[in-house]
């Protein structure tokens, strides 16, 4: 498919709203892909130069034939040819020589960190990207309806992964999972089964599993999905560039009481966060509030994990799968209308696997939107 070459794919005033959001108050020169993907619509090998009261600029070295106003062609930041005594910088994604060949290049005297305030601007989505997540929620429940048709007895959980990421790809979905940190790794997606949900692993996921190498420590082991066992899938729902992120629970034959009641409180919590989460509810609040109903069902002890517990209940999703805010026991967020967040309740049964779902809402004014409307309850495989 041939895609306009137009540097920004955005409409001029959707743009401007989200440069607005950024609240800079110094010069920014921006490269890392998200970013670039967020205020222009694209990903492209350069530079974004943003300056208070003047227009966007773009220092483009791939692809060449890109066009529009404010466009200079260049093969090195050392041709970029402005003069910033401030430089606003993506500390956060860009490594210790980038940041030193940037200053020099724009003879810098300071250098502050930007990616604060972007996190904090693309946090809260505007119409234009909502209506891009409900798409997505709409396309990633219907990859999840074929799953249990997908499944074979006898299969693996990777084997079974795999089906559903063919699925996936014919649907529609872009493959690429984005996710925000040096240290966060992931391929498609996660399924678990068994003993392998109660491995933990080293990335701060809600859940684990040993995966196939230590190189990739998460997720489908190749475990046997055998009788008794549930079968969390947790898979890519990225078809535009925006994520939604959903998480659903398969029984292989007849599960174990203590699941069941489990599955169940998971759906409960998110529906009372759903009603709870208005803006102005304090995150941090809506932690303790799922933290309380496991408890009041006599199931902290499986609560976020077993061996280990994750420390939060959901975050924010968008073009990373893991933005803000977090719904964790110590944030300082809170909720804003036009957030997008992931509430992922989750339970390991120790022998059996995890239960439990997860949703992606939209913050409105009185309450969650769930734009993820795939069916809540177990769904039996075999």
């Amino acid at each position: 498919m041939n895609y306009p070459l137009d540097i920004c794919l955005l409409k001029p005033e959707e743009q401007q709203r989200r440069i607005d959001g950024l609240r800079l108050d110094s010069p920014a020169l921006i490269t890392d892909n998200a970013n670039l993907f967020y205020l222009t619509g694209r990903v492209f090998c350069g530079y974004l130069f943003l300056e208070p009261g003047n227009a966007p600029r773009y220092f483009v070295k791939r692809p060449s034939e890109l066009r529009g106003d404010g466009i200079t062609l260049i093969r090195k930041p050392e041709e970029i040819g402005l003069t910033c005594p401030c430089l606003g910088l993506e500390l956060d994604s860009l490594s210790y020589s980038a940041v030193m060949r940037l200053k020099t290049a724009l003879n810098a005297d300071d250098i502050v960190n930007v990616s604060p305030k972007i996190m904090l601007g693309r946090a809260v989505k505007t119409p234009h990207e909502q209506q891009l997540l409900r798409e997505d929620g709409l396309r990633h429940a219907a990859v999840y309806s074929r799953i249990p048709a997908l499944f074979r007895e006898g299969m693996t959980d990777i084997e079974l992964q795999a089906e559903i990421e063919r699925v996936d790809r014919l649907e529609g979905c872009l493959g690429q999972f984005r996710v925000n940190g040096p240290d966060m790794e992931i391929h498609m997606g996660n399924v678990i089964t068994g003993r392998n949900a109660d491995t933990p692993s080293p990335y701060d996921f809600a859940m684990g599993g040993a995966g196939l190498s230590p190189s990739l420590p998460v997720g489908a082991s190749g475990e046997e999905i055998k009788p008794g066992q549930a079968v969390m899938i947790d898979m890519n729902g990225n078809f535009n560039g925006y994520m939604t992120d959903m998480t659903r629970t398969f029984a292989c034959g007849r599960l174990p009481e203590k699941a069941l009641r489990a599955h169940q409180c998971s759906i409960d919590i998110c529906h009372a966060l759903a009603a709870l989460a208005k803006p102005g509810v304090e995150c941090k609040v809506l932690y303790e509030k799922a933290k309380e109903i496991a408890g009041d069902a006599g199931l902290e002890d499986c609560f976020m994990g077993h061996k280990y517990h994750a420390g939060f209940v959901g975050h924010g999703v968008g073009i990373q799968i893991n933005e803000l805010p977090v719904l964790a026991p110590r944030s300082k967020s809170v909720m804003e209308e036009g957030n997008v967040i992931a509430i992922e309740p989750k339970f390991v049964i120790e022998g059996v696997g995890a239960v439990g779902i997860e949703n992606t809402y939209i913050c409105r004014p009185d309450g969650l939107e769930c734009i993820t409307p795939a069916p809540e309850g177990l769904t039996q495989l075999l």
